[in-house]
């Protein structure tokens, strides 16, 4: 009899690729899917421990998918991803219906160990952190199919003093470009039209293969696939940006003018104790490199606010940062004081309030920001991607070159015309609403 798998994803656009992999392995094995826990013979949790919330999520997941289990409503329990690679012992020991954990590089025995569990087997499997990252693997897309992520790397190498990644994901291992031809060729075979590129960070792609940075010539390869439209990038370290990377940005039509920069905050102290490999006038200097060289980039970033020692002339010196800078999206978390890391033995640790509200200061300077940016594109013509409908409504949901899925703004198009999810259209931006833009499309704007 066909077995159902209820699978839950938490975490990152990373993960997701992870999950993915794991989705097309489990069908390849004859596993059907639900997201009804009622008809579920298995769940699989695939975890995120980054930081606290993330953390926190992924057990109370747990402890709620064991509940199920403890009923006897579903038959298997299986957690992977960085929780299980971190706090296996724990997982095991505290949870009692967990039948399996799996590591972050042995999800591809995923379906063996369902089915021990299914046999009345339980298990453990990790192997070590530097394996090759997993290839040529059949995904079960979950992002509606007209987008998709390529992630081209694994782990990390820059041992960020507030980070545990490099101790669940491992060292720095990229993806051979011909595997991510490939893999991309047959993600738009299905229909996906745009590719965002992801990694723990993207912009060192290929050194430890190649020799040197080959970004900028995955790209142009990328940029051949006929059918793909748009290649968004993510993840790309300041420091790593160079003029070879810029000028594939600024010359090829498929590749969005948008960079996410994670620079984490702007006093020279402050990025000296995070093992940030940046200061302040090298930051500004790459923005404004970019802005110079690609003038309607959009330029998004994410900040850490109350990292240990961080002064109020710190904290001023972040505010005035973001003012001057200007960037167009801006995410801002509170320092997650995460044990195994060395941040988390630092002296000066900030209170939980304090760090609560110097993040929520810190976006209500950067919501009048976007909210001002937002109005003045009023007027302008753009090129947006259909992301679906709203329920009885002729209005689409529709993302502009400056929005990545899940993270930015919308652009919401009204219309009596009949579109389909990942159209490409032309919008009058008629108004906005906060982060987010209003318009119609142009052939109609006129009439």
């Amino acid at each position: 009899m066909e077995k159902k798998v209820l699978f839950l994803s938490l975490g990152c656009d990373k993960n997701l690729v992870d999950s993915e992999m794991m989705l097309g392995m489990l069908a390849e094995r004859g596993y059907s899917f639900t997201d009804d826990e009622n008809e579920a013979d298995a769940v699989v949790v695939n975890t995120c421990c980054f930081i606290g919330d993330a953390k926190e999520e992924s057990v109370n997941t747990i402890l709620e998918m064991a509940e199920l289990k403890k009923s006897g409503q579903v038959k298997a329990l299986v957690v992977t991803g960085c929780l299980a690679q971190r706090y296996r012992e724990e997982i095991r020991k505290e949870i009692g219906e967990v039948d399996a954990v799996i590591g972050t590089t042995a999800i591809d025995e995923l379906p063996a160990v369902l089915d021990g569990v299914f046999d009345g087997k339980t298990a453990e499997r990790y192997r070590q952190l530097d394996e090759k990252p997993l290839t040529d693997k059949r995904r079960i897309m979950t992002t509606g199919g007209h987008y998709a992520y390529l992630k081209i790397a694994e782990g990390c190498d820059k041992y960020c003093t507030y980070c545990i990644i490099p101790k669940v994901r491992g060292p720095y291992r990229s993806v051979p470009v011909e595997s991510l031809l490939r893999e991309a060729q047959e993600l738009v075979d299905q229909g996906v039209k745009e590719l965002i590129l992801v990694a723990q960070e993207t912009t060192v792609y290929g050194q430890d293969l190649y020799g040197h940075k080959a970004l900028p010539e995955l790209l142009k390869k990328l940029c051949r696939i006929e059918g793909l439209v748009w290649i968004r990038i993510l993840y790309c370290y300041p420091e790593e940006i160079d003029d070879a990377l810029i000028q594939v940005i600024r010359t090829e039509e498929k590749i969005c003018h948008y960079l996410d920069i994670p620079v984490q905050h702007a006093s020279d102290s402050i990025l000296k104790r995070m093992g940030r490999r940046t200061n302040r006038e090298e930051l500004t200097n790459i923005v404004n490199k970019l802005r110079r060289e690609i003038p309607d980039i959009c330029l998004r970033t994410t900040l850490i606010a109350g990292f240990p020692g961080e002064t109020e002339t710190d904290y001023e010196t972040l505010l005035t940062f973001v003012e001057e800078t200007a960037f167009d999206r801006l995410g801002v978390f509170p320092y997650s004081q995460e044990e195994d890391t060395p941040a988390a033995e630092m002296p000066d640790q900030i209170p939980e309030e304090v760090k609560q509200e110097r993040c929520d200061a810190l976006m209500a300077l950067q919501q009048e920001i976007a909210f001002d940016a937002a109005a003045g594109m009023e007027g302008r013509l753009v090129t947006a991607m259909i992301e679906g409908k709203v329920a009885d409504e002729d209005v689409y949901v529709a993302r502009t070159y400056k929005d990545a899925p899940d993270v930015d703004g919308y652009l919401f198009v009204q219309t009596g015309r009949e579109l389909m999810t990942g159209d490409f259209v032309q919008v009058r931006i008629t108004g906005s609403h906060e982060y987010d833009l209003i318009g119609e499309l142009e052939d109609e704007s006129a009439e």
